[in-house]
């Protein structure tokens, strides 16, 4: 479709070499999933929200820094008394937002990080006797750094399971890093982005993803490759149902990004590892659960392929 391209060729001037990685973004926002990015410092983890949200017009962006001292108010809102009115008035937090990025998620209490929760699950928040919706679409993008561990929180196993991927952007390669130091795109760029879509689009987008066709033998090996991670000997703890639903999602936003109104087996080979790998602990020893995810997908997909 002209306005994905359009989008995507908008999001690569700024995030320059990393076109798979955009393209996950993407189907995660189509799929109405949130996203854990996850990687070294200066790999542009917080430029992915930043961009995104420019490129939708009328989008509201809100950036959390997350810290030891902040509290769960601070993220939803509060009840605040006014005066005049002789009533409570409520305040909304940072959450209210059509893009929400939560930079360092891991550096903040658990009872913080467990505020998000019923946010990034039901796409809303409740606060004292009232709920209140969040708008549409709704996007978290989390970002915490791997090899810093001092003064961190690590995420519960419940928290994960509600990010619909976990990515590593990575360094760009070589003639894309140097694009990037020539031309500072986040400082040259990024200001000047113009939007590639409206909210009304993007919710057009949405509903074109919910109508994508996944046969039934994807639909299978989807839900045999969760099976098979949760029985495999390395594994202590596997694959929830709500990643089967999540990877299914999004293998039908991706393919409406390809272009298709049908899903195929490389949806679910490229977006395996991101739906399952951070949802699995493993016991130990020498396989990751991004090649552990990997080899079995691998697996399930050629039995479905010739059986």
């Amino acid at each position: 479709m002209d306005l994905l391209s359009g989008i995507l060729n908008e999001f690569s001037k700024v995030l320059r070499g990393k076109n798979s990685l955009l393209e996950k973004v993407l189907a995660a926002y189509l799929a109405g999933g949130h996203i854990l990015l996850e990687d070294l410092p200066g790999t542009g983890k917080t430029t992915v929200g930043r961009t995104l949200a420019k490129l939708v017009d009328g989008a509201l962006f809100k950036r959390i820094q997350f810290t030891p001292d902040l509290l769960p108010y601070d993220i939803t809102g509060v009840d605040v008394w006014d005066e005049r009115k002789r009533e409570f008035v409520f305040h909304p937090g940072p959450v209210f937002a059509h893009v929400v990025l939560a930079d360092e998620i891991n550096r903040t209490t658990p009872k913080v990080q467990s505020a998000l929760l019923e946010a990034m699950a039901e796409s809303q928040v409740t606060i004292g006797n009232f709920t209140r919706s969040l708008p549409d679409p709704f996007l978290v993008i989390a970002t915490q750094n791997p090899v810093e561990t001092e003064g961190t929180y690590p995420l519960p196993e419940a928290q994960k399971d509600r990010f619909m991927f976990l990515l590593k952007p990575g360094y760009p390669d070589l003639e894309s890093e140097y694009s990037i130091v020539r031309d500072n795109p986040v400082r040259t760029q990024l200001p000047e982005l113009k939007p590639a879509c409206s909210l009304e689009d993007l919710r057009e987008l949405k509903a074109a993803a919910g109508r994508v066709h996944v046969d039934d033998r994807l639909i299978r090996c989807t839900v045999n490759l969760a099976a098979a991670l949760r029985e495999h000997p390395d594994t202590i703890l596997g694959v929830s149902t709500r990643g089967a639903l999540m990877l299914t999602a999004a293998m039908r936003s991706l393919a409406l990004i390809k272009g298709r109104d049908y899903a195929i087996d490389q949806d679910l080979s490229d977006l395996a590892v991101a739906a399952y790998a951070h949802r699995i602990r493993l016991r130990g020893g020498g396989v990751t659960a991004q090649d552990l995810v990997s080899d079995l997908a691998a697996r399930e997909l050629r039995r479905i392929r010739h059986g």
